[in-house]
């Protein structure tokens, strides 16, 4: 069968050129011209069918509405993020820098499937089926029984996807796929694009459960068109230093449960493995208390984490630094100046450094309390006490605003131990905490005079 040929369309005004340009010649623009398949007339209505089943105009009130049925991977921290587990016809895609564990990882969840009598199928294009089994004997999967494919051809893997039935496929990587229907390289915006849209009507149609593996840019954004991210159910982005054992898997995205949920693994000789009390990484041990440390209580999805956050000034020069690692830099800017226009404590002349222990990266408000009460005890060279803990977030008038779920935050801390806590008198709870003695403020300067009476 003759290859069909490709065309070129526009961005931006959706015309079409039968060879790339660098000017539309329809609108004008510039590099605006995205190569694309010219189907024959037979099979435009195929290419260009919906990604999801289409049905019947109805009303919502008519509609119904069943849970979706989850299968749960054999992984509890990667069934957290998941929303439960697997669901037929899902399709996720996973990010994360090189070596960091994506392929590990979804091979060990592919094996706990399969022992639990689910038919698997794993993809790879970018290692042979022998590289794919050096990996599972050294994760001790010695003896595996998920079907492995070695092929980059679009066509050949729908295929096999349809002769093979599997119940949850994994693709590593969609930026090796091409299409024969396309004539530029794989990895290119075009067949990215359109493989990812083939593979998501085949999970819709067939009810399969495909995992995507995408690369990254250098910035650590998944490469390729953004569509990507708006085509699948659920997005994962793996996060840490590969030079840590520690891996965050967060959800980005995610139509079948909670965002923004995340899970903790540990790298070991024998793969990852689940983090059951992650608190205990973003925790420093030490053997007394020191200057400049303050525990908060951050939300991570529906989990309540307790995080070390610790500062350090030193005197600083005619430009003193101000640099945070696992915070806003401008947020900290924010607060240096809130804190010397209504709390007196002034660090315009010192060099100000912010760290939120174990690579975690904080971006909720809530830390703002933590975050000032320690930069105030390493300028003082005053430990906070032992087992006290902070949060709220801190306005530019000065005043403590609440933070979200503060029960559950307080809560949490006090399982761990921990006995005085500070935080905005909007969160005192109605009934008190066992254990647990907390000082209620709604103003800055309250806070700090509330921390000087405790030390």
């Amino acid at each position: 069968m003759a290859k069909e040929k490709s065309s070129y369309v526009c961005s931006d005004c959706g015309g079409t050129s039968p060879k790339w340009l660098g000017k539309c010649p329809a609108c004008g623009a510039w590099n605006t011209l995205i190569e694309s398949a010219a189907p024959a007339p037979s099979a435009v209505r195929n290419r260009f069918a919906s990604l999801a089943k289409t049905a019947e105009v109805a009303t919502l009130g008519d509609i119904e509405a069943v849970d979706m049925a989850r299968t749960p991977t054999g992984h509890e921290e990667l069934d957290r993020v998941l929303g439960g587990g697997i669901v037929d016809g899902g399709v996720v895609l996973i990010g994360g820098d090189p070596g960091i564990g994506k392929s590990t990882l979804l091979l060990q969840a592919l094996h706990s499937l399969q022992v639990a009598g689910k038919r698997t199928l794993y993809v790879t294009g970018e290692e042979s089926g022998a590289q794919v089994a050096l990996r599972a004997r050294r994760l001790g999967l010695d003896g595996s029984q998920v079907q492995v494919l070695a092929e980059i051809g679009l066509e050949k893997i729908l295929a096999t996807l349809d002769a093979v039935q599997p119940e949850i496929a994994v693709i590593d990587s969609i930026q090796t796929v091409y299409s024969d229907q396309l004539t530029s390289a794989p990895g290119s915006v075009a067949q990215v694009r359109e493989c990812a849209a083939h593979l998501t009507r085949a999970a819709k149609a067939s009810g399969v459960c495909i995992v995507l593996v995408g690369h990254v840019t250098k910035e650590g954004a998944l490469a390729g068109p953004r569509v990507l991210e708006h085509m699948v159910d659920t997005v994962l982005y793996f996060e840490g230093d590969t030079h840590s054992s520690y891996r965050l898997v967060r959800a980005i995205k995610n139509r079948f449960g909670a965002v923004n949920e995340i899970g903790v693994f540990a790298m070991t000789e024998r793969g990852l493995k689940g983090v059951s009390n992650p608190s205990a990484i973003f925790l420093s041990q030490h053997d007394a208390a020191v200057p400049g440390s303050c525990v908060m209580v951050t939300l991570e999805g529906s989990r309540p984490l307790l995080v070390e956050i610790q500062a350090l000034v030193d005197g600083g020069g005619p430009s003193p630094r101000r640099l945070s690692v696992g915070l806003e830099r401008d947020r900290l800017a924010m607060l240096l100046a809130v804190l010397h226009r209504h709390a007196g404590v002034a660090c315009a002349d010192q060099d100000v450094f912010v760290n939120a222990v174990g690579g975690v990266r904080i971006s909720e408000p809530a830390a703002d309390l933590a975050v000032m009460l320690a930069i105030t005890s390493s300028l003082r060279g005053k430990p906070l006490p032992k087992g006290f803990f902070a949060f709220g977030e801190v306005g530019l008038a000065g005043e403590v605003r609440p933070a979200p779920r503060g029960q559950e935050r307080l809560r949490e801390a006090a399982k761990l131990g921990f006995g005085v806590a500070v935080v905005p008198k909007a969160n005192l709870p109605k009934k008190p905490i066992e254990g647990l003695v907390i000082h209620a403020v709604d103003r800055v300067e309250q806070a700090m005079e509330t921390v000087r009476g405790l030390t």
